[in-house]
């Protein structure tokens, strides 16, 4: 029999994840040999112990009716091992001979026409982390004019005078960088490559080391249909659009990179785009198109000064348009057909002047006197009234970061509580983006300053992404992307109830810019320094936006604690024990292989993606060290933590062990490292003090209050079961609920073994259920299809269609009941939308359904 889990959609940092490389394929110790990259494990190639790309230009052209991106990435590179000597790296002829034995490609597959197998043995070979790619010419770039900006410097040096170049001057190393991305190729400076199934390998003639290695090189090559790292799609107005998916391979089927964590680097971009699409990216500063030439594209270019994982590198591409303040009347009545009435709603993508204004009026702020109006653009939101009761902490710690234009030294930014913000989606859901993202946004961004301080990133663009899209949210430098199903599905009308998932989640993605995109994680598989952090701080953040009073917060913390705590409950009995463990690697986390290769652990595996454990177990282990010091000391430590670690990665044991050196009293209630590495890190179970406050949470005020209604609930169910159809039901007083108490008042319906047709009506018309949020229409939908109410089986067909990404396990409830109705239902609906579905929320399906 399949085992149902109780799904509850994640949410993303497009932050990679740490790993190890198979032995086949990297010179990975023989104790690992056990890793299968085909089955679990994702290879992490690049040899980062060797070189390191200090900054990617990359130079762009889409092409919708191939599903295609094509053009160039030029990688500035600097070696890390100068004074090793040269056995320590591998030869390119063993990299071969190992590549050939893990590669599923058919000989020659792979591997240009110039390659050369029977080159010397002793040549360094750099590796990157590719696949889903075609390359078609490597060549080394012609940096030789920079020698008229760095005169005196000598030629291998050029490109390091060039990285290292002082934060102040980043409008002029972006122009040296731009022009090294426009310089031609070394006469007679082809490379040779070879590509398998997860790397590019590239290496000169008799180079036998990194420090003779190319500093410059260029990179030609496309992207395929069906390469993961990108998804093209239809968006709600079934218009073309592509985005980066955050998907478990990351972005190398976007392009060739080094996608180790340790691998920082900025980057930029110029991508071309037909006229009528706008692209939204990574970057500084809000931009608006130029021409290219004659073509009937634009060019948008987008520059990134702080130095991130490749991973974190976003891009979306399509015909949506900004969310404005106010929009025309006939927004309301919203559909496809009438996408030609929003003229007004200013496509940002058009050439022309609303583009140029929208980019005019919030550029990026780099000098001081500009950084100071910057901190005044929140005056449009003076009415927002976020209380800030933590004080300003000691500036003690400075940055130990290197050197890039950090806003966390700026004391003009200190006061900036709302950065400018832009809101895109398809012309059918601007209305409900505006009353619901775009009313929000303001709110939730003064709340998170008010929590954790200076934001680390200047602007922020919210993007709803098509209906496929895998998760809830996904945070990038810069840009958030929100799935439709935060939206209201209900009227225009909103109340501060209808929108607590849309602010819940904003308050979660805005949070990662602190742990998840400033402050990473440097194994991948501690995806709790992120996930946790940020389902501990949306609570907090949200609670702030809300205003509520601090009782209010703490009974609304304590409900969402309960229903958490259901939620990790199913998961653990429903997942396997090395899934559970928020620390896979152990005492080996943050390990990598001499060159620097290694995998991230259990990444490929199929069940991952629809876990919750990092988030919830992340999740209790902070609200438990928050309650041994107190929740505002805890708050006031994670700002000093932010001080002491932005723009840098860290693993467990760096938080861990600031925080017990902080509050010196945790050694004698017996909370150590060790401790709470055997508690919560390194063990699938709960730990003692999880079952103790779960009794707790179960006692709340808001949770009294549910377990009264479902009472209630029961009592009618027994009433109808003799009752006459045409008799009226009785007449009971039901109190309003919110939505977290919605969603408990339903699961806990669902542990009831029968409720009648005239009761599933009433509940369905009492708390007019298919308008509320995704999550209570989630509840809903289980309990249509546990009671085989045949009559709503239509909500059942428009939350697997318009909620894809947290409908995956009801097409398995579907199929259980071995219900002919009910397995018709799943399979019409996995065909209206496998077009448009998330691959592997697809695989998932089609296993169950067929």
């Amino acid at each position: 029999m399949l085992t149902i889990k109780s799904f509850y959609c994640h949410a993303n940092v497009s932050l990679l994840i740490p790993g190890r490389l198979p032995t086949n394929v990297c010179d990975m110790e023989a104790e690992e040999t056990d890793l299968n990259p085909d089955k679990d494990d994702l290879p992490l190639c690049a040899n980062t112990n060797h070189m390191l790309v200090k900054h990617y230009a990359l130079d762009l052209t889409v092409h919708f009716d191939r599903k295609v991106i094509s053009g160039s990435v030029v990688l500035f590179l600097e070696p890390t091992a100068a004074g090793e000597p040269e056995e320590h790296y591998e030869t390119h002829t063993a990299l071969l001979k190992k590549n050939d034995q893990c590669s599923n490609d058919p000989p020659g597959v792979g591997t240009a026409t110039y390659h050369i197998k029977s080159s010397p043995d002793r040549h360094f070979t750099l590796v990157l982390d590719c696949c889903d790619v075609t390359v078609s010419k490597v060549e080394q770039v012609d940096i030789t004019f920079l020698s008229d900006s760095f005169p005196g410097v000598r030629p291998r040096d050029l490109i390091r005078e060039l990285t290292s170049m002082p934060s102040a001057l980043w409008r002029r190393q972006k122009e040296l960088f731009s022009a090294c991305g426009r310089a031609p190729g070394v006469d007679g400076g082809l490379l040779h490559f070879h590509t398998d199934r997860w790397s590019l390998q590239v290496w000169k003639q008799e180079v036998s080391s990194p420090r003779e290695f190319p500093r410059a090189f260029r990179i030609w090559y496309e992207t395929k249909p069906t390469g993961g790292s990108v998804r093209w799609t239809k968006d709600q107005d079934n218009r073309a659009c592509v985005y980066t998916a955050g998907s478990p391979i990351n972005n190398r089927a976007l392009f060739p990179c080094q996608e180790p964590p340790v691998a920082m680097s900025t980057w930029q971009a110029t991508v071309r785009a037909p006229r009528d699409c706008v692209v939204l990216m990574s970057g500084e500063e809000q931009v608006a198109p130029a021409e290219d030439g004659d073509t009937s594209l634009l060019m948008w270019n987008y520059y990134v000064t702080m130095p991130m994982p490749a991973s974190t590198f976003t891009l979306a591409v399509g015909h949506w348009q900004q969310v404005l303040a106010q929009l025309p009347p006939a927004c309301g009545k919203g559909g496809r057909e009438r996408s030609h009435e929003f003229g007004e709603s200013v496509p940002v993508s058009s050439h022309g002047g609303s583009s140029s204004e929208v980019a005019k009026a919030s550029s990026l702020y780099t000098d001081r006197e500009e950084r100071t109006a910057c901190s005044g653009s929140s005056s449009q939101h003076e009415s927002v009234s976020v209380p800030d009761h933590s004080a300003m902490l000691d500036d003690g710690f400075p940055c130990s970061h290197g050197d890039y234009p950090c806003r966390f030294v700026e004391r003009t930014l200190k006061s900036q509580r709302v950065i400018p913000h832009r809101v895109f989606a398809p012309v059918s859901l601007l209305q409900k983006a505006q009353t619901g993202i775009l009313a929000l946004l303001p709110r939730c961004l003064a709340a998170a300053h008010a929590v954790l301080g200076v934001h680390p990133f200047p602007r922020l663009d919210v993007l709803i992404v098509p209906a496929g899209f895998s998760s809830l949210g996904m945070a990038s430098p810069h840009i958030i992307f929100l799935s439709q199903s935060v939206l209201q599905v209900g009227s225009s009308f909103s109340t501060e109830n209808s929108l607590s998932l849309c602010g819940s989640r904003l308050c979660h993605e805005i949070s990662h810019s602190w742990f998840g995109l400033v402050i990473g994680a440097r194994d991948w598989t501690e995806e709790w320094i992120s996930e946790g952090f940020a389902t501990f701080l949306e609570d907090i953040i949200w609670a702030r936006a809300q205003q509520l009073s601090l009782p209010e917060a703490a009974e609304q913390s304590n409900l969402k604690a309960l229903l958490r705590w259901r939620r990790l409950s199913d998961e653990l009995q429903n997942s396997g024990e090395e899934l559970q463990i928020l620390r896979p690697n152990l005492e080996k986390t943050g390990q990598a292989s001499e060159s620097g290769s290694s995998t991230v652990k259990h990444a490929l595996n199929p069940d991952k993606p629809f876990l919750q454990v990092h988030y919830l177990k992340g999740y209790f282990l902070l609200r438990f060290l928050a309650s041994q010091v107190g929740e505002q000391q805890f708050i006031n430590f994670f700002r000093l933590f932010v001080k002491k670690y932005h723009g840098q990665l860290i693993l467990s044991q760096d938080f861990l062990q600031m925080l017990l050196s902080t509050f010196p009293d945790l050694a004698r209630k017996g909370l150590t490292l060790d401790a709470i590495y055997a508690d919560w890190l390194d063990r699938p179970e709960f730990p003692r003090w999880l079952h103790e406050r779960s009794a707790v949470w179960s006692e709340a005020t808001l949770v009294e209050e549910v377990k009264a209604e479902v009472a209630k609930w029961i009592l009618l169910s027994h009433q109808g079961k003799g009752r006459k159809r045409k008799r009226s039901e009785p007449k009971v007083n039901y109190k309003e609920l919110t939505s977290e108490q919605l969603v408990l008042l339903l699961e806990l319906l669902l542990e009831k073994t029968k409720l009648s047709a005239s009761t599933m009506r009433a509940l369905a018309r009492t708390y007019d259920l298919r308008n509320q949020d995704a999550e209570v229409r989630h509840r809903w939908c289980e309990l249509v299809v546990k009671h085989r109410h045949a009559h709503t089986y239509g909500d059942v067909e428009r939350f697997l269609l318009h909620d894809q990404a947290m409908g995956v396990y009801l097409y398995g409830e579907l199929m259980v009941q071995e219900d002919a109705k009910q397995q018709a239902l799943a399979r019409r609906c996995l065909t209206l939308a496998s077009e448009e579905m998330d691959q592997s929320a697809r695989t998932v399906v089609e296993e169950m359904v067929l």
